[in-house]
């Protein structure tokens, strides 16, 4: 049997999931980053979460700024417990001490304040002034190890916070038994803030790049999804159902509904009826099987009204428990944090139906666009395992024509169910027309539909197979997509 590590957890939403279970408790570790990157919010952060917990906590600085001005700033955040200062948690300066003594000095007096104050977290922040005071490489791996003595005697957790942009071949990095970056890059006009576990040593992590924000709670990680949602298809149900998609007319084209727990793809330009479609299919949810509805563009009170001209009152759904209406901004949101809340609250409402409007402005949201059909694979296996049947729109650009535009490279190949909703140019009129492109693990009608909205909804009927030009569209869609 494998031995277990003994686990600090630093209370940090997110993080503890990266370090597999927490901080290795009596190890080092450097946290990294430029000023303004979070790198004090991170440390009192796991400082006041330890004393909650009933540890007790020494700060101390080697720069010259009070304590005072620490507080004011951090009193802004929930986490804060002015207290515990002076209680569980100790402020202690040595900057004076190593400004007139020197690092022996400064070990000295934290060596005396661990054993004095029972301290079995220690937090040093301002590595970068010892690195400056030290006279050779030799002799700043000479401070942090005897540092590292003395708290793992006393069998304390030690926090180096640094301004410094270390390697990995410097001598701190070297001494400790783990490295935390954090940073902030510009993507366009956003600032988005990122962390990184450069070292951990004996002990598993989720390695990479993985976005986090300043809150008003303090510091909140939101690992890739990819990187956590990873076995989703072992938990896949091993039997077949069949759920209505909201269009009557439509079901018998398509085996009798949509499968459950799949994933369709609605396709179309803007205004052909996505929105709509997706309305009609959470139509169908009930108390028992709820729906949710996780937009990004039209507001709660709009999709309201929209419904309730082809008879549906989401307003009463929604206080029956039957329907969740959620909006999310594109321009604000991070990606990871969007597909996080979305799986949290498919398990809070107990959602058996989820439209997604839209998957493209989802997408929007990604800082980097490399990842977005990794992302989109994670989330849609983990929404599958979970028995959520899942209609999400993407617009595209044609209004007109047979050929469409492929959402994104390989998107297609994630969905179950794939559907186009495009603008038909008749000789007195511009008509809407359903293409059924794809439908898996299901027999399904090829024939072009035509598409209309009333009152009671929407309904499709049969046009045909050949459009006006006598070409098989459903055969081009099919081509142009492949």
């Amino acid at each position: 049997m494998l031995n277990q590590l003994k686990r600090l957890h630093s209370g940090i939403e997110g993080l503890d999931e990266l370090l597999k279970g927490g901080f290795v408790s009596g190890s080092s570790y450097i946290i990294q980053g430029r000023p303004g990157s979070g790198k004090t919010i991170l440390a009192n952060q796991i400082g006041f979460h330890h004393a909650t917990n009933g540890g007790r906590v020494l700060f101390a600085t080697l720069l010259a700024e009070p304590h005072e001005r620490l507080f004011q700033f951090l009193s802004t955040l929930s986490f804060f417990d002015k207290d515990k200062i002076g209680d569980q948690i100790q402020f202690v300066s040595a900057f004076d001490t190593m400004e007139n003594d020197g690092l022996e000095e400064v070990v000295k007096l934290l060596r005396r304040e661990i054993v004095r104050q029972k301290s079995t977290v220690m937090i040093l922040d301002g590595l970068l002034n010892a690195r400056s005071k030290a006279e050779s490489a030799l002799n700043t791996k000479r401070f942090i190890s005897e540092l590292q003595g003395h708290a793992a005697f006393a069998g304390c957790t030690v926090f180096f916070l640094t301004s410094s942009q270390l390697d990995d071949g410097s001598p701190e990095h070297t001494m400790v038994d783990g490295v935390l970056e954090l940073g902030e890059e510009l993507v366009g006009s956003r600032s988005v803030r990122r962390i990184k576990l450069r070292k951990t040593r004996g002990s598993g992590a989720i390695s990479g790049s993985h976005e986090c924000e300043i809150t008003e709670d303090g510091l909140v990680v939101y690992p890739r999804l990819e990187s956590t949602v990873t076995c989703s298809a072992l938990r896949d149900s091993d039997r077949l159902s069949i759920v209505p998609s909201g269009l009557p007319t439509l079901d018998p084209m398509i085996g009798g509904g949509l499968v459950g727990s799949s994933v369709t793809l609605l396709l179309g330009p803007s205004g052909a009826g996505k929105t709509s479609f997706g309305l009609n299919f959470l139509g169908q949810s009930t108390a028992e099987a709820p729906g949710l509805l996780f937009g990004f563009y039209e507001s709660p009170q709009r999709l309201r009204l929209k419904a309730a001209a082809f008879g549906l009152n989401l307003e009463a759904m929604e206080q029956s428990g039957a329907l969740h209406v959620v909006w999310r901004s594109v321009t604000t949101e991070l990606v990871d944090k969007l597909a996080i809340d979305l799986l949290r609250l498919v398990e809070q409402k107990s959602i058996k139906r989820l439209f997604i409007d839209s998957l493209g402005g989802m997408a929007r949201a990604a800082a980097d666009k490399t990842r977005i059909l990794d992302l989109f694979t994670a989330l849609m296996g983990e929404l599958r395992a979970r028995g959520v049947t899942v209609l999400a729109s993407w617009e595209v650009r044609s209004l007109l024509g047979n050929e469409i535009d492929a959402p994104a490279p390989d998107l297609s190949g994630i969905v179950d169910n794939l559907l186009l909703i495009r603008f038909a140019q008749e000789p007195m009129q511009i008509t809407r027309q359903l293409s059924i492109l794809k439908i898996r693990d299901n027999a399904y009608d090829p024939s072009i539909l035509e598409l209309a909205l009333g009152a009671q909804g929407m309904n499709v009927n049969k046009v045909g197979l050949h459009g006006p030009d006598g070409r098989d569209n459903a055969s081009t869609s099919r081509s142009s997509l492949s």
